[in-house]
């Protein structure tokens, strides 16, 4: 790694050395924004008439070597440009002017990019400047209530994945959106790193997804990557170090009040007391647990730019430490691009990301809220971790045994090496040729080691009170997997004015291939050898051969597209989007493999009209729509579902042989296809106030047609799969933004976003057909993954009041005083399965966020605020029947008389009844969270320029500093499948995170 970083900076400062000749001065200055204060990254300024040029650093300040007499030119998309003359002056600072009015950002767009002015759709971008300094290895995991329709769910655990729903949940089979990093196509980004990112775009809209064809119905996240631009050679150094804490824990029963409770309940179910003598002590589980976390993230990137050639390389560290015991995610990440200039017509580039990742330990908490509170921790005399009590011992194990003597137990790493190149060749003034031939490729190993764990048990028999746990053998498992994905694109462009209209057209195909295989094996050990607990034997080499056993799977598709795209506008007035994509997959080979994918949309600028010239105050009103058909391949995992697996089915003998029977897994329809969804959206933009105000609503609606549905075999026929369901979603986007100078030093914006969503089955399969995951069901008429049980309707009280209220058909004896009365939903007088109806939805009515930036000379102060409101979760951690688990503090008010209580049920595990699915396991999802505030200052030019250095900037950064909620849990941002999400069965916290970080660029 050391010979590569100097190398390529040794030849990087060659090519510069001879492209670059002295000048008179050095000119420094900051670049801000005219509306925010806020230094503006990445303008790029140059020298009029030459090739020299440099760009801003993150904070928005510059050097460059000039004449006395030459001329600067501020150049950066979505601004005016600037010209300021030199005149022998050594500080030039340059406000930047708004050019919303005129929409010239450019944004990412499908197999390309286009002015923001030219589009139909919903199209948001985030700079990768705006989450930079925030901690997570995840970029998209800091999306969070940035961007109206993309609702973020994430976990606290270093290095997980967030749960990404783009407008509601369009399918029972997968929800995750496309990822496109550098035009390839992608299921994650895990292996970037947030500060090699010039930008994120979020594609919402019909007109914007249909040129994905087959992947573009869940939504599509574009990311592009850092280039360099023409200028000096530049180094960035940029460090954090942070600290976490879980600022919410569970309120769970302490030692006394366990005691209270648990002799009641044993009371309740004709126990005699407990004996109490060897668990005597008062333990907070959480406590043992939980940790402060710490953060650490590094890094480096050079970069330099000549007139024919570019060049930047980034490197970067982190150290991620979760909020339980032992827990690190370790991550290393390499991105360089290159990008050469061979004529004025032709051009060529390549990018490269690469990636290790040493995965942590995945320990859960369920053990420390179901731990009783009585045991104690550890026993000094055996030096040993001590055993439950014997009412749960079989169910639970000490927490602090898998966090502890299974540390270090395990060995996952990630490898990953993403490659795009291009060449593209502008030919006949109008016309441009690009092929992009990208590649990835990942590799993980896993190792894991199962050895022996002794608790000390006061309960033993004997002297000896060392018990053997969990598994009575070491064992040791090993997996390595590989998978691939190779993508080409074959595109001609055409851009072209005629007089006041202006075309810009693309076609071409794409093919793209993507495989994945895997092998699994594990060993014992042999007569009373155990394995040895040390890494360099964590192989299936060693241990007894007898009791190997190994496991396997692949499976690769290609598919082969063709596509084209239009966008047309008429004097800027009237614009029109239109795109075609038609997919052939191996998925169906041999039935119909083509399905075809359109969009069309549609924009009046109102602004640009003769009767809108003579007002001030709208510099911008557009009003906007689209239409299309979206596909969407993600059906669980299922790449062939034309090609069922087959699986073991009956045996039959033949001679002296039984011979097993081997069968399809399921009985696919003839004419099966992929699900698509139909959606359109009208909306409108505006601008107002000079450019102060910016307004943008949305109303989209989705339906998603042929949902693959698997239908249970009737009288022991094989089940069948075919495109029989149909989903809805619809609902508002709203996004809002003020922007105010108040004076020269001190600026400030205000901005908010919110969505609706109405989610609904309109059909799964034939009538009455549904999915049910726990407490979790999706059936025709209802949203999915809806919350199904009874309606907790108050506490029997007394046997008068039970017995005239509806019998008890649950099949679990007769209600008593102190059960949880349910509520009689279909009125027959009899409380069954039948009165079983929805008693929460998982997801909400509404999401948004809230950001405030304000700066005052050099400081900066950004909060951004996140809120959920009206879904439900459903709490299952304490529903067992099996052991009595510690309790939530809310039992202390639970029925032990006539009058006593109405909604806490009697202390009683022998009542089954009281642990149906029903409301009283039904929480309040609605949240409210300061999700994240950064302070910065920004040393001045004149402060730095002693130091050699280009700009210096010192940051804080808090997330999660407090959530508004009314949940038990530790969390109420709990994700889950498309169908199974919002159940708490004891979820990982999402803790408060402190970091202090610099920024700065020599």
């Amino acid at each position: 790694m050391r010979n590569l970083f100097t190398s390529c900076f040794l030849w990087l400062c060659i090519v510069w050395a001879g492209t670059t000749y002295a000048q008179d001065t050095k000119v420094s200055g900051k670049v801000t924004d005219a509306i925010t204060s806020v230094g503006l990254p990445g303008v790029t300024v140059t020298v009029k008439g030459t090739s020299i040029a440099t760009q801003t650093d993150a904070a928005g300040n510059y050097s460059i070597e000039v004449g006395t007499a030459d001329t600067l030119i501020f150049r950066s998309l979505g601004f005016a440009t600037q010209e300021i003359a030199v005149r022998g002056r050594t500080v030039i600072d340059a406000i930047m002017e708004d050019d919303s009015t005129e929409l010239g950002e450019v944004v990412v767009i499908g197999y390309g990019t286009a002015q923001k002015r030219d589009l139909t759709g919903s199209i948001a971008q985030v700079k990768g400047a705006e989450i930079v300094d925030r901690p997570g290895t995840n970029p998209v995991a800091n999306l969070q209530g940035k961007v109206s329709g993309l609702q973020v769910t994430n976990s606290g655990r270093p290095g997980q994945e967030p749960d990404i729903r783009i407008r509601g949940t369009n399918s029972i089979n997968g929800v995750k959106p496309l990822y496109v990093v550098d035009g390839l196509l992608n299921d994650n980004i895990n292996f970037l790193n947030p500060a090699d990112i010039e930008s994120i775009e979020v594609l919402k809209d019909p007109s914007s997804l249909a040129i994905f064809g087959v992947r573009g119905a869940n939504g599509v996240i574009a990311i592009t990557t850092k280039r360099a631009r023409a200028g000096q050679l530049n180094f960035e150094f940029s460090s954090r170090l942070g600290i976490k804490d879980v600022a919410h824990r569970m309120k769970l029963t302490d030692a006394a009040q366990f005691r209270e409770l648990y002799e009641e309940q044993r009371f309740n179910q004709g126990d005699a007391p407990y004996d109490y003598t060897h668990w005597q002590a008062n333990t907070d589980w959480q406590d043992e647990i939980f940790t402060n976390g710490l953060l650490n993230y590094n890094n480096l990137s050079v970069s330099g730019a000549t007139e024919r050639n570019s060049f930047r390389m980034g490197v970067g560290y982190s150290h991620d430490e979760g909020i339980i015991r032992n827990e690190r995610h370790r991550q290393l990440t390499l991105n360089v691009s290159d990008e050469l200039k061979i004529t004025d017509n032709f051009r060529t580039g390549i990018v490269f990301n690469g990636y290790r990742a040493q995965l942590p330990v995945e320990r859960g908490v369920f053990g420390a809220i179901l731990a009783a509170p009585i045991a104690p921790v550890f026993n000094e005399e055996y030096g040993l971790y001590h055993s439950m009590p014997d009412f749960q011992r079989a169910q639970v194990n000490n927490p602090l045994v898998p966090i502890e003597e299974r540390k270090n137990s395990q060995i996952r790493l990630n490898y990953r090496a993403v490659t795009n190149a291009f060449a593209e060749v502008d030919f006949l003034q109008d016309f441009n040729f690009r092929v992009n031939l990208s590649a990835d490729y990942g590799f993980n190993q896993f190792r894991t080691y199962q050895g022996l764990v002794r608790v000390y048990n006061p309960d033993m028999s004997g002297e000896n009170k060392a018990e053997l746990i969990d598994n009575q053998l070491t064992s040791v498992e090993q997996e390595q997997n590989k998978y691939y994905k190779y993508q080409t694109d074959w595109l001609l462009n055409y851009k072209k004015s005629f007089g006041l209209h202006n075309l810009t057209a693309m076609g071409g195909f794409t093919t793209y291939m993507q495989g994945f295989e895997a092998t699994t094996a594990r060993r014992t050990q042999g007569e009373g050898l155990e394995i040895p607990n040390d890494p360099d034997y964590w192989y299936v080499g060693i241990g007894d051969v007898n009791t190997q056993r190994g496991g396997g799977t692949a499976w690769e598709y290609r598919t082969l597209s063709y596509l084209a795209r239009a966008l047309y506008n008429y004097d800027g007035k009237y614009l029109l989007n239109a795109s075609f994509r038609r997919d052939g997959s191996s998925a169906f080979a041999k039935g119909n493999p083509w399905q075809n994918f359109y969009a069309v949309g549609g924009a009046w600028v109102l602004t640009r009209e003769n009767f809108m010239q003579d007002q001030t105050w709208v510099n911008l009103l557009k009003i906007r729509g689209s239409w299309g058909s979206l596909g969407n391949q993600d059906v669980g995992g299922n790449r062939y579902p034309m090609y069922p697996q087959l699986v073991a089915g009956n045996s039959t003998v033949f001679g002296n042989r039984l011979v097993p029977a081997y069968g399809p897994e399921y009985i696919p329809d003839p004419n099966l296809r992929w699900e698509v969804v139909k959606a359109w959206e009208a909306g409108f933009e505006l601008s107002a106030f000079n450019n102060r105000f910016d307004l943008e609503a949305v109303y989209y609606h989705k339906n998603t047609d042929g949902v693959l549905v698997r239908i249970p075999g009737i009288f022991g026929s094989l089940p069948g799969l075919g495109n029989l369901g149909e989903i809805e979603n619809k609902g508002l986007e709203l996004s809002t933004r003020w922007n105010q100078r108040m004076t020269d030093d001190w600026r400030f914006s205000i901005g908010g976003n919110i969505t609706t969503v109405k989610n609904n089955v309109i059909a799964l399969s034939t009538d009455g057909y549904n999915i049910i995951d726990g407490p979790s069901r999706t059936i025709a008429g209802y949203p999915i993954g809806y919350f199904w049980g009874y309606i907790h309707d108050g506490i029997f009280q007394t046997e008068a009041e039970i017995a005239q209220a509806p019998e008890n058909g649950l099949g679990s004896g007769r209600f008593r005083p102190g059960d949880i009365r349910f509520r009689d939903v279909n009125g027959d007088g009899r409380i069954d399965v039948n009165d079983r109806t929805m008693i929460g939805n998982p997801t909400p009515d509404f999401f948004y966020g809230i950001s405030l930036n304000t700066s005052y000379r050099n400081f900066d102060l950004n909060l951004e605020f996140q809120g959920v409101y009206g879904n439900e979760i459903m709490r299952t951690w304490n529903q067992s029947q099996f052991a009595t688990y510690n309790f939530l503090r809310d039992r202390m008010g639970r029925w032990n008389g006539v009058g006593t209580s109405n909604w806490e049920p009697i202390l009683d595990e022998g009542r089954a009844n009281n642990r149906q699915h029903s409301t009283y396991f039904i929480e309040d999802g609605s949240f409210f969270r300061l999700r994240d505030v950064t302070l910065g200052y920004t040393f001045p030019q004149e402060t730095i320029a002693r130091m050699n250095l280009k700009s210096l900037r010192l940051f804080f950064n808090a997330q999660n500093v407090f959530t508004l909620a009314n949940n038990t849990g530790f969390t109420p941002e709990i994700g889950g499948s498309a169908v199974s999400f919002g159940v708490d069965n004891g979820t990982y916290p999402v803790p408060a995170i402190y970091t202090f970080g610099i920024n700065l660029n020599f």
